[in-house]
């Protein structure tokens, strides 16, 4: 006979909840072993990790065993390489030493310093006295503007004065010396290279090879070519007809001739090693009302500002003379 409904109801209730404990305890079981197998898996792959390099990491970590022992040779042979540079630095400044008798010129150290100097010198103002020192730079470059502006006005009127008198003016170098490398020698008193005296060298020298072109600097007329044996070699001199005369001095081979008519530009010579000469070069002069002066300031048609500087800084450092 089958029980009553309510008796198999509460049958059922124990069993079902014994089915849902086993059930929570299978669930636990199975996320304790993922868990527990994750953990391992990790702690394998960190052990292997640590212990052996995958094919990848083996190319790559002997990639940089090679490039640091490549990176150390390289170190090693710069520094011999910067060893010899300074050996031959130093040899080079006592050849200059001996030939010249005076210390080899260093622009980019001189003014670096400079520059260096200032830079510091404003890192330590404050604000207000870096605001007064702009405005006082200021008022002076308005000042030093408006001084300018009235001389290029007196130079233009000049200028138009002159109008084609201009060209008989000396207004380049005598030789190709884009780079301003070839000026070696300065105006002023310098040490006679045979002598070895303290002598006024009246114009500039030009270190260049023999048989370089050498141009007259403004137009003019012939007045001297000197091939005797003389201290200052084969010479050229043009009068340009304004009170200015030119002469280039150590001459090799010369294209003109006494009284012949030259344009600015035109090739008049070669350089040489004529005449008392320590080494090949040109010698160059300005006459102006019967006095030389300094020929460095009448460059001026070939010459920016920047390059103007550059090659007063080179007459500058009293480099020794060729003759």
């Amino acid at each position: 006979m089958d029980k009553p409904r309510h008796i198999r109801f509460k049958e059922l209730v124990p069993h079902r909840h014994e089915q849902q404990v086993a059930f929570r305890k299978k669930f636990w079981r199975a996320v304790i072993h993922v868990f527990a197998w994750t953990g391992m898996a990790i702690l394998y792959y960190i052990a292997f990790s640590f212990f052996f390099d995958t094919p990848v990491e083996y190319r790559m970590k002997s990639s940089t065993r090679l490039l640091r022992n490549e990176y150390k040779k390289l170190d090693k042979r710069y520094d011999t390489i910067q060893r010899i540079l300074d050996n031959v630095v130093e040899r080079d400044r006592h050849i200059f030493r001996t030939l010249f008798e005076s210390d080899p010129y260093s622009f980019d150290n001189d003014y670096g310093e400079k520059e260096l100097a200032a830079h510091e010198e404003l890192l330590s103002k404050t604000n207000r006295e870096l605001g007064d020192l702009f405005f006082s730079k200021l008022n002076t470059l308005e000042k030093k503007a408006s001084d300018q502006l009235y001389l290029i006005a007196e130079m233009e009127q000049h200028a138009d004065s002159l109008k084609d008198g201009l060209n008989y003016i000396p207004a380049i170098q005598p030789v190709i010396n884009k780079d301003l490398t070839l000026l070696t020698a300065s105006y002023g008193m310098r040490i006679h290279p045979f002598y070895k005296t303290l002598t006024a060298h009246q114009g500039v020298d030009y270190t260049v090879s023999e048989g370089s072109r050498v141009f007259a600097t403004a137009d003019g007329r012939v007045s001297r070519v000197i091939t005797q044996r003389t201290s200052s070699g084969n010479t050229v001199v043009i009068n340009h007809g304004n009170g200015y005369e030119t002469s280039y001095s150590h001459l090799g081979k010369i294209y003109v001739k006494q009284g012949q008519s030259v344009r600015r530009g035109d090739i008049i010579a070669q350089s040489g090693n004529s005449g008392l000469s320590l080494a090949p070069h040109l010698h160059y002069e300005i006459i102006h009302n019967g006095m030389r002066i300094d020929p460095v300031h009448y460059f001026f048609m070939e010459l920016d500002y920047k390059d103007y500087r550059k090659i007063i800084r080179i007459a500058q450092s009293g480099m020794q003379s060729f003759d």
